[in-house]
């Protein structure tokens, strides 16, 4: 755009404590902005706590405004954060969270990363679906754009919010740098899971699978890597001596960047089967390690990563043999790598950035 650059607000709640997707996706969206030398705009960040010297490093340039409140969720976004955004003069809003203020006096963008709680609210308990459809309808009716992360997720908008198409740009995750140390030597016979635990995810299928996949392999493991948000609640250490491999599954609540980083550099299969996604991370960031992926075969599991990955249906026995293949033979593994590294090209953190810049200029024009 032309003219003087405009003052940008963005929802930075997900950056604090440990980021998960959300948070991750926004942090490689803000370095894309902040790395752009033409990048004309001035950027404030509202947080509910101060962000620690850490990530003033990691964004410098930008303002910090801490919205005081020991509350983070909806409470603070929809009664303190308003008011803290219309003082601050700014132009346009980046909720990069699925919901945003209602009470806005300035345009905004909404990124909504899938609707599962619309399209599966079987997953959800009722207050917490209600709460979601709601606010997350009320705000992408609001919105002047939306952001999504996939086509499928487009269509899911579409169906079960209710707006145009042409409302939604698509943003895609970028691809993580690829590395190569993963294959400098052999693979330890490791299937990973990395996510947070959820019904959809399918963990009792993954462990009876690798349970089967085992019995051929001697020294294989699962290794889970991710909180347990299952509801109801899924206890895999139960699940595992349950099935008989109790002493080869381990689970781990949460790993830190340089434990993932070894976890990745180890695996030779990365299993992840779930239901629903709007884009499913982590299977890129396996791939861009050298992992090769077996997925449960979805529209958004072929859309994202068709060639390569090893699509299995829903079915234990299928599953379990696709485990065993990538576990033996090296060969097929080391296809779907190339393949997929080849893939990861297309996705780039510069290419959603300035997706997402545009939107928030377009807001603000129209």
């Amino acid at each position: 755009m032309s003219g003087p650059g405009l003052h940008i607000g963005v929802d930075g709640r997900e950056l604090l404590g440990r980021p998960t997707g959300v948070g991750r996706y926004l942090a490689e969206i803000l370095g894309a902005w902040i790395g752009d030398p033409t990048w004309p705009h001035r950027l404030t960040i509202f947080v509910p706590s101060s962000p620690g010297d850490d990530l003033r490093a990691r964004f410098p340039n930008v303002d910090w405004h801490v919205v005081a409140s020991t509350s983070t969720g909806t409470r603070w976004e929809q009664m303190r954060l308003p008011r803290a955004i219309t003082r601050a003069g700014v132009d346009v809003f980046f909720a990069a969270g699925y919901t945003a203020p209602l009470r806005l006096a300035c345009p905004f963008v909404v990124a909504i990363y899938d609707v599962s709680f619309f399209a599966h609210p079987e997953w959800f308990g009722w207050r917490e679906g209600l709460r979601r459809r709601w606010i997350t309808r009320s705000a992408a009716r609001r919105a002047r754009r939306v952001v999504t992360i996939s086509e499928f997720s487009a269509r899911e908008i579409v169906r079960w919010i209710g707006i145009r198409r042409d409302a939604i740009a698509i943003a895609p995750p970028g691809a993580p740098p690829l590395v190569d140390d993963g294959d400098a030597g052999p693979r330890e016979p490791i299937v990973l899971f990395v996510g947070s635990l959820f019904n959809r995810r399918r963990i009792p299928d993954l462990i009876s699978a690798f349970a089967a996949a085992a019995g051929d392999v001697p020294n294989a493991r699962l290794v889970l890597a991710g909180d347990n948000r299952t509801s109801p609640r899924i206890d895999p250490r139960a699940l595992a001596s349950t099935t008989g491999v109790g002493d080869r599954v381990e689970w781990r609540a949460y790993v830190t960047d340089a434990e993932l980083a070894e976890l990745y550099g180890r695996a030779r299969v990365f299993a992840f089967l779930s239901d629903y996604e709007g884009f499913a991370m982590t299977p890129m960031e396996a791939l861009a390690r050298g992992v090769a992926p077996a997925l449960l075969d979805t529209p958004v599991a072929r859309e994202v990563y068709e060639g390569a990955a090893m699509f299995v249906p829903d079915d234990p026995t299928a599953i379990g043999a696709a485990l065993r293949t990538l576990l033996i033979d090296d060969t097929a593994r080391r296809r779907l790598v190339e393949a997929g590294r080849e893939r990861l090209r297309a996705f780039s953190w510069r290419q959603a950035a300035a997706t997402i810049r545009t939107a928030l200029e377009e807001a603000v024009r129209s």
